[in-house]
C-alpha cells in the first residue's frame, strides 16, 4: 500500500520540478535587473524555498494523518497543492512575461492563500499550522522584494 507521505512527497517533487521550465533568455532578463542593496541573501533563496516546501509537505502529511479520507481533508490537500503551484509558478510566470508586476501579483496571491490555509488547518492540528509559519513569514518577504525590484526597475514592471 502506498503511504500518504509518499504521495505527498511525490506530488511536491513533481510540482517543484515544473519550475525548471525557464529559458536562458528569460533568466538573462532577470539577471540584468537592479537589485536592492540589502538583498545579500539572494543565493540562499532556493534553499529557503526548499525548506519551506518541505515544511508545507510535512504540514499536509500531518493533516492527512489526522483526518484521512474526509471531504475537508481532500479540500485542504487541494489547497496545499494550489499553494505549491502558485509558489513555484512565481518565477516562471514573472520571467515568461518579463513582468515584475506579474511576480508581485502571484506572490500576493500566495501570501493570502498561505494565511487562509493556515487558519483552516489550525483547528485540525497546531503542528500542521506551525509548519506553515515559514511560508507565512517568508512569502511576504518575496513579495516585498518584488515590489522593491519594481521601484528600482520601473521599465520592467
Amino acid at each position: 500500500m502506498i503511504e500518504s507521505w509518499m504521495v505527498i512527497a511525490l506530488v511536491t517533487f513533481i510540482v517543484a520540478i515544473g519550475s525548471f521550465f525557464i529559458t536562458p533568455r528569460d533568466v538573462k532578463w532577470f539577471a540584468r535587473l537592479t537589485r536592492p542593496r540589502w538583498l545579500v541573501f539572494e543565493p540562499l533563496i532556493p534553499f529557503i524555498w526548499t525548506f519551506i516546501l518541505i515544511c508545507g509537505a510535512a504540514s499536509a502529511y500531518v493533516v492527512w494523518e489526522k483526518q484521512p479520507g474526509g471531504l475537508i481533508t481532500i479540500v485542504l490537500m487541494a489547497s496545499y497543492l494550489l499553494l505549491e503551484i502558485i509558489t513555484v509558478s512565481y518565477i516562471p510566470l514573472m520571467l515568461r512575461w518579463r513582468s515584475l508586476k506579474v511576480g508581485e501579483i502571484v506572490g500576493a496571491i500566495g501570501v493570502v492563500l498561505g494565511v487562509v490555509l493556515t487558519i483552516f488547518v489550525l483547528p485540525i492540528s497546531r503542528l500542521a499550522a506551525l509548519l506553515l509559519i515559514p511560508y507565512i513569514v517568508w512569502s511576504p518577504v518575496g513579495t516585498y522584494t518584488t515590489e522593491e525590484l519594481i521601484q528600482l526597475n520601473p521599465q520592467d514592471a
